[in-house]
């Protein structure tokens, strides 16, 4: 499957489509959100192609400030009201009644769009959730200090290595390669950002438009357990799917296509 990218009045957008005859079946357009350090890169390897090939238009974009996107020079004073206004340029740009799946802080976006503009619906994968992150803070703070400190030095604009990357992000065997390259590309993030999520801009429930939602966490998450991702499926008065034996980075990890099929199903019932 053929990656493109674009850009959208300054946003890097990666595109990767069905072949025509799977097309044909009209299934609905995805439009992915990645997670914080990080940028539509993240889902052009596993993801993007899965669900083209299974006949699904894909799109991700890359926040402001991330990827190839602009506004690097502006990034710790980007807010979450910011990366929801990506969101919605691209998928009016686009034309396209998408599908949100949100990784990490990609799902605290998308919960956030919700707010303001409707969505056929939302997938949160390992997402921030809605009572912010500061349980997920603390929690990290106690269980991994060293992680902990890293990710504060990322955030300053300092760099990690790779042995980081795999105790933050992954459970189980983890390509060095592909550590590599993740690292490669990773990046510092918004700090105002950051403070939206803590407390500052938390989702409002009572103004958000609901549409079907799917919620998914892994085991072995150490940035967010498994716990803060059952209690966003119970504040949604949704089930909660937690994937056995992996890391946060389950786009990455390398029984991923098992978080895929998840979200394939899931589609598929949304679909009958």
């Amino acid at each position: 499957m053929q990656i493109t990218s674009q850009q959208i009045a300054g946003r890097e957008v990666f595109s990767c489509l069905p072949e025509a005859a799977k097309n044909a079946r009209q299934r609905p357009p995805l439009l992915f959100i990645h997670g914080a350090f990080a940028g539509g890169w993240m889902w052009t390897e596993t993801f993007m192609p899965y669900f083209a090939a299974a006949g699904y238009p894909c799109h991700a974009l890359s926040l402001r400030g991330h990827g190839g996107s602009s506004g690097h020079e502006q990034i710790n004073w980007l807010s979450v009201a910011d990366y929801v206004d990506d969101v919605r340029c691209v998928v009016q740009a686009l034309a396209i009644d998408p599908v949100l799946i949100g990784h990490s802080m990609g799902g605290f976006i998308a919960q956030k769009y919700l707010e303001h503009h409707p969505a056929r619906a939302v997938a949160l994968l390992c997402s921030v959730p809605p009572q912010g992150l500061v349980a997920a803070q603390f929690h990290l703070m106690l269980q991994k200090p060293g992680i902990f400190l890293e990710l504060n030095r990322i955030l300053a604009g300092n760099y990690t290595d790779t042995e980081t990357v795999r105790e933050a992000l992954f459970a189980g065997e983890a390509d060095e390669a592909m550590l590599e390259s993740w690292l490669s590309r990773m990046q510092n993030e918004s700090q105002r950002a950051i403070w939206d999520m803590s407390m500052f801009s938390l989702p409002n429930l009572l103004h958000m438009r609901r549409p079907p939602m799917l919620i998914v966490g892994a085991q072995h998450d150490v940035l967010v357990p498994a716990f803060l991702v059952q209690t966003t499926a119970q504040t949604y008065g949704e089930p909660c799917h937690i994937l056995p034996g992996m890391g946060h980075a389950i786009t990455h990890e390398k029984n991923w296509p098992a978080a895929a099929g998840l979200v394939e199903n899931w589609l598929q019932e949304l679909e009958n």
